[in-house]
């Protein structure tokens, strides 16, 4: 597996996915306290449909962490030396490397949940990198629209694992759980209050104009229909894009892609991605 190390010597792996005839090129970022490899049926999705997928585990996270913590899978999760900004770096040294190696593609940020504000960051502060972004699971950055309390708290009954906020499929958190690879450890607990509160922000004013979609889980706990609504108007009055769409799954929890309704979500982001990113000839 290929991997790079960032500025402060941890060693990141990512998977490349290749595409025949490639019309763009996918990043992919997971959220908090899982991995890549949790994105199987997307990456297949996207991929025979045109698009070179990358994936990173990022710092502290699935085989990166494991690596960076010496084995250690009680410490899966903590962003180690540099925090949440190296973090973000790192993300983005990943992007340029994309760019070198297919500067002839477009490339588009997908992010779920901590990923999805990833790539808010990213695209505020190197908004040349990128040709459209895609947000999962995402909120706008601010308080009250932004939970930061207990997830699964619309789900609190005997026998609830903690995970019930993941997916309606409870076969999903039941793998979450039994995965080796990813903690269900609070994101304060493992960033820690400074870290987490550097996860607050808006987007910036006037970015280039780049397509942008916001896909969200009725009844997401994260930040749900309500909050993506007003990220969605964010980036449409401060940050000036034109082309901005919003779809909003019923039934549907936090990780739309692990959900009943999985198949159709993914035939939607294809659909949305194919006119913006037309097939080669």
């Amino acid at each position: 597996m290929p991997e790079f190390a960032d500025a402060h010597g941890v060693v990141i792996v990512y998977d490349v996915h290749p595409a025949d005839r490639p019309r763009a090129v996918v990043q992919l970022l997971h959220g908090v306290g899982e991995h890549a490899g949790r994105y199987g049926a997307l990456v297949a999705a996207l991929v025979a449909d045109g698009y070179t997928v990358y994936a990173d585990d990022h710092r502290g996270h699935g085989r990166t962490g494991m690596r960076q913590h010496g084995g250690d899978a009680t410490r899966l999760g903590r962003l180690g030396r540099g925090g949440h900004r190296a973090a973000v770096e790192a993300v983005r040294m990943l992007s340029e490397r994309i760019r070198t190696d297919h500067s002839d593609l477009p490339l588009i940020l997908l992010g779920h949940s901590w990923g999805s504000f990833l790539a808010q960051i990213l695209v505020n502060q190197h908004p040349e990198l990128y040709d459209a972004v895609i947000l999962s699971g995402s909120a706008l950055r601010t308080p009250g629209s932004l939970n930061a309390g207990d997830l699964n708290a619309a789900w609190k009954a005997k026998g609830a694992t903690g995970t019930e906020w993941l997916s309606s499929d409870h076969e999903i958190g039941k793998a979450f759980l039994d995965d080796p690879l990813t903690t269900s450890v609070p994101l304060l607990k493992l960033f820690g209050p400074l870290d987490a509160a550097r996860l607050y922000g808006r987007p910036a004013r006037n970015l280039p104009d780049i397509p942008a979609l916001l896909m969200v889980g009725r009844d997401d706990s994260v930040g749900g229909p309500r909050s993506v609504h007003r990220l969605a108007d964010a980036y449409r009055t401060r940050s000036g894009l034109t082309d901005v769409t919003t779809l909003v799954y019923p039934e549907a929890r936090h990780e739309i892609f692990n959900e009943r309704n999985q198949a159709e979500v993914r035939a939607d982001l294809l659909a949305w991605l194919s006119p913006r990113f037309p097939a080669r000839a």
